[in-house]
């Protein structure tokens, strides 16, 4: 993809890094005074269905911070052992990535994820930005978060947010990754992947819509071969190109 220059947030994200356990901003692992997202998918509400959309009004005052999580489950190899015992072991596994293509309205259009280090802005526009780079699926809680300035939201037009495999082999049955929407003063929303396709590593889990000041949070899953594809049917109009992490 068309990369565009670093955040001017980098150099001081990764002097953090070191010392910060975790962070929903900045793409830091642990700056303070962010929210954390809860995780009790039990008790949010599931947009189980592809096509199945929730209207969220805003308060007196607006949106909050709203945040986007995913969560994913790390390979493990069963070996069998004597007296019939079975080892479980976590091997090298799957590295999933959470990222989002957005829309503003005065017409300002990208991208947000690890791969090319385009991490957004949260402060600024698009005023969304992503929490890090997990590349095992081991974090306690969510692994990678996308981070809404709720305080913005009448500048943003749309949202498509979606998970690939950027390493690995396509298997998301494994893989088990889990969506959260964390919008204050609703219920959580846990976004189910209808998981019927493992030869496509991308999937468009869902969009936000700003209608008239509130969001209508939509459940997509659908599965793309790559990310131009992707844009293509859902109409962003951007630039892609190879590349690869660092």
């Amino acid at each position: 993809m068309v990369s565009k220059s670093p955040n001017s947030q980098d150099s001081l994200a990764e002097a953090t890094r070191s010392r910060a356990s975790f962070s929903g901003h900045g793409n830091a692992l642990g700056a303070a005074g962010r929210r954390q997202m809860s995780f009790d998918p039990d008790n949010a509400e599931d947009l189980r269905v592809p096509g199945q959309s929730i209207a969220i009004s805003p308060g007196s005052n607006g949106f909050e911070e709203i945040l986007i999580g995913v969560a994913w489950d790390p390979l493990v190899k069963k070996q069998k052992k004597l007296l019939g015992l079975i080892e479980r072991k976590k091997i090298k596994g799957v590295d999933l990535d959470i990222g989002c293509l957005y829309e503003l309205h005065d017409g300002r259009r990208g991208a947000i994820q690890a791969f090319g280090e385009k991490w957004g802005a949260y402060d600024e526009a698009p005023f969304i930005s992503l929490s890090g780079d997990e590349r095992k699926g081991e974090r306690k809680g969510y692994d990678e978060i996308l981070s809404i300035n709720g305080a913005h939201w009448s500048e943003i037009k749309r949202i498509l947010v979606y998970l690939y495999i950027y390493k690995g082999v396509p298997n998301w049955a494994v893989v088990n990754p889990r969506v959260m929407v964390d919008v204050p003063g609703e219920n959580d929303l846990y976004v189910s992947l209808s998981v019927d396709e493992n030869r496509l590593n991308l999937c468009a889990i869902g969009g936000l819509e700003n209608i008239r000041g509130g969001i209508k949070l939509t459940n997509y899953t659908e599965y793309f071969p790559g990310h131009e594809e992707m844009d293509r049917a859902f109409g962003f109009g951007l630039e892609w190109g190879e590349g690869k992490k660092r």
